[in-house]
């Protein structure tokens, strides 16, 4: 199968290029990608010379260098990785956001129809169920609450995909998902940014109380479950997945320095977030059924194998601290 993959040089789609590009596997992957702060070609140094991979520089809001790569490529399927991702970002700056995650979406429908794709999977998160009190899970059915420009834009995008379905016929799938942990994660979400602050002896910002509520979903496990929906999910579905481990953020950080043996001393608390979700909760039923998938990673192992490639990859983290990102970390912190 050729799949046309958006945002693969992303966190979570370059972690989807790898595993789809993985001994054994018949895929062909095409990777569009405008190489954003967040996209970083280094994520994808095993498969760059892999005679099934293909890169393409562009942005999914340019009808015209959609169009080129559906005309050109003729993918079989779409997985729509590419987003604007940060809800901090999104706050200071909410253009950007809704330009790509909604008109962004739109484009990449448009094409898809108009070459009459056979798989349509639209990447998406479980914030857009917003803050949901214990001790109730969203299960698919659950009403789109956003929070954020983040959240609110990835909410209307996945309403547009599913309007395709309805509308057009198109076999659109939408995913959901928790927050996703694993190695080549940019330094502005949770995890890797405390990881990488340990490993420097810097200050670990959390936000209020740090008793927000996360479930937390290792990368490798989000991505299995993308390809269990490509294969066998019901087109016009959604379909949650999630890590089953939920945990307040202070509790991961206090996990972080453990494994790194670095002083709680080290934690500081900073002014909360605007519109901050208390609690994000999902049930991934659906899918487990359905298609099949469980989560395999287990947190406390996936928690040390993550922290142990930030030691271990310490050029990596400062090459992309030292690039667009550098004046924006000095300043702000996340904990999605």
């Amino acid at each position: 199968m050729k799949i046309l993959i958006t945002g693969g040089a992303g966190f979570i789609g370059s972690a989807f290029v790898r595993l789809s590009l993985a001994p054994g596997s018949t895929n062909s992957i095409v990777n569009l990608d405008k190489l954003t702060y967040a996209g970083n070609l280094d994520n994808l140094k095993s498969v760059e010379s892999h005679p099934a991979y293909t890169f393409v520089k562009g942005d999914i809001c340019d009808a015209s260098a959609v169009e080129a790569v559906f005309i050109e490529h003729k993918p079989d399927a779409v997985i729509h990785f590419a987003a604007e991702s940060h809800v901090d970002r999104s706050i200071l700056s909410p253009e950007p956001v809704v330009a790509t995650n909604f008109m962004g979406s739109f484009r990449m429908l448009e094409a898809a129809k108009r070459h009459k794709v056979g798989r349509y999977i639209h990447v998406s998160t479980d914030e857009v169920y917003g803050s949901i009190d214990a001790p109730y899970d969203a299960d698919e059915s659950w009403p789109l609450i956003a929070s954020s420009p983040y959240s609110s834009s990835k909410a209307g995008s996945d309403l547009l995909a599913l309007s395709y379905f309805k509308t057009f016929k198109m076999p659109v799938i939408v995913t959901r998902a928790s927050n996703n942990y694993g190695p080549y994660q940019f330094p502005e979400k949770l995890i890797p940014l405390m990881i990488s602050n340990a490993l420097e002896d810097a200050q670990l910002p959390i936000y209020g109380d740090g008793q927000q509520i996360r479930d937390w979903l290792y990368v490798d496990d989000h991505c299995r479950a993308i390809q269990a929906a490509l294969a066998l999910g019901r087109e016009g579905e959604v379909y949650n997945i999630g890590g089953s481990r939920a945990l307040a953020n202070l509790d991961v950080v206090q996990r972080i320095l453990k494994i790194t043996g670095k002083p709680e001393s080290l934690m500081v608390t900073v002014k909360d977030r605007p519109g901050h979700d208390r609690r994000y909760a999902i049930t991934s039923e659906k899918i487990e059924k359905e298609c099949g998938w469980q989560a395999q990673m287990d947190f406390e192992v996936g928690l040390e194998a993550t922290v142990n490639w930030y030691s271990t990859n310490r050029d990596w983290v400062s090459r992309v601290k030292s690039g667009a990102y550098r004046d924006y970390y000095s300043q702000n912190y996340s904990s999605r």
